[in-house]
């Protein structure tokens, strides 16, 4: 097989999978398995490799934080916090969305934004099911507020990760750059979504009452177990913002944490491993393929390479080049391989020009991570609520996410852009 036909045959699969996906015709794991076998069926990609260009690290993380979770959720603590919660608003719905998006916001910002929905959706459905309201409104506002969040910081998102481990900047440098814009788009967001959603969000008096009548301490079902995991999950999260310190990856950490609060338990694991989203795990496993096999013919570097050509070393349609094409790119493939590619790119414009690439690596921070919010597995924490949901029967369309996500998102691109010609452009 020629390469130039491989090439083609490769971007066919990748293009008709996505296609189904966002068509919902077939379900979007099955579709994703059958392509990613194409891809090693055709000899694209062996299956050695294809194993390889699985992000095992995203794996494992998603398996540790389920485990993790699924245990707490034995305790009643989210039970406990939804009550909690629904209380001190009085049972307003848009209070309460406030409030959880916010929390979600400044924890993604602490913590990876997987973790915080993998922790935030449960309370949020304990609520929605008590107030009698559609959980999508709220679920939809954490996934923006996860991912916005995300950006401020260093250990916030993937490609901040990767970004600031091939730059040296650190988490002072993104917090300083970033944290400004990200609030502005932040406030901006919650606005929208109130104009949006604000039909969906009316609750009957005599619900909100009966939530007022609640007792959260008798949602406690076993304080013991709750102290253990709330000590694990302590050391855990203490673990993801030390591990550039101590060397140790956020999934290791992750897993560590999952196996030692499984040990002290006790709890039944065929119970707890039967709580994982598989289905999301193995969407993710063939969707690493899928992406993992253009990158190794090179499809990925052809476009990323078209991209830097055509801005012949101009800084200010450099950066927001590289800003919108990551955000839209980011929106419909995963942005872990889109920012490999984009970082020995822009490591090049600095050996081969005299401009100063430190405002670039701002621009590919902001369109990757904010570009996540554009479509329903745009992101890791989209395609982890989506998962959620869908098990709850409350299953969001890929159409219907991307209705509100992908304007909020070019909303979120344009906001960015002033930023970044304002502060670092003129």
């Amino acid at each position: 097989m020629s390469e130039s036909f491989q090439l083609i045959l490769a971007t066919g699969i990748f293009i008709t999978t996505y296609a189904i996906i966002i068509s919902e015709k077939i379900n979007r794991t099955t579709i994703a398995f059958f392509g990613a076998v194409l891809m090693v069926l055709f000899k694209i990609i062996g299956l050695e490799k294809a194993f390889e260009v699985i992000d095992f690290h995203t794996i494992g993380l998603l398996i540790g934080m389920m485990i993790i979770v699924n245990i707490i959720k034995k305790t009643g603590a989210f039970q406990y916090i939804a009550i909690k919660s629904a209380k001190l608003t009085k049972g307003n719905p848009w209070h309460i969305l406030l409030m959880l998006s916010t929390i979600t916001a400044i924890s993604s910002a602490l913590l990876d934004n997987v973790t915080t929905v993998l922790l935030i959706a449960p309370v949020t459905l304990v609520i929605t099911e008590a107030l009698k309201v559609s959980p999508i409104p709220f679920m939809v506002s954490e996934i923006l507020a996860a991912n916005i969040g995300g950006t401020a910081t260093l250990i916030g998102d993937p490609p901040n990760i990767m970004i600031g481990s091939e730059t040296g900047l650190g988490f002072m440098d993104f917090l300083l750059n970033l944290f400004p814009v990200v609030a502005v788009i932040y406030i901006v967001t919650l606005f929208l979504i109130k104009v949006i959603y604000k039909p969906q969000l009316h609750v009957q008096e005599t619900l909100k009452m009966k939530i007022m009548d609640f007792d959260e301490q008798l949602a406690l079902t076993d304080k013991k177990l709750l102290v253990k995991s709330l000590w694990v999950l302590g050391f855990t999260i203490l673990g993801f913002g030390l591990h550039q310190f101590i060397g140790i990856e956020t999934a290791t950490v992750a897993l560590a944490g999952a196996s030692v609060l499984l040990l002290i338990s006790k709890a039944d694991p065929e119970e707890i491993f039967q709580e994982i989203e598989w289905l999301t795990i193995f969407f993710f496993a063939f969707l690493f393929i899928l992406v993992g096999t253009l990158e190794e013919i090179g499809v990925i570097e052809t476009i990323a390479k078209a991209v830097i050509r055509i801005t012949k070393g101009d800084l200010v349609f450099t950066g927001l080049l590289i800003l919108w094409i990551s955000g839209v790119a980011s929106a419909f493939l995963d942005n872990i391989p889109f920012v490999a590619t984009m970082i020995p790119l822009i490591n090049s414009i600095g050996r081969l020009s005299s401009i100063n690439i430190t405002p670039l690596w701002w621009a590919l921070a902001l369109g990757a991570c904010l570009g996540g919010n554009g479509t329903l597995v745009g992101a890791s924490a989209n395609v982890v609520v989506a998962g959620i949901l869908e098990k709850h029967k409350h299953k969001i369309s890929f159409a219907q996410y991307m209705k509100v996500g992908f304007p909020l998102m070019i909303v979120s691109i344009i906001i960015s852009t002033v930023y970044l010609y304002l502060f670092y452009f003129m």
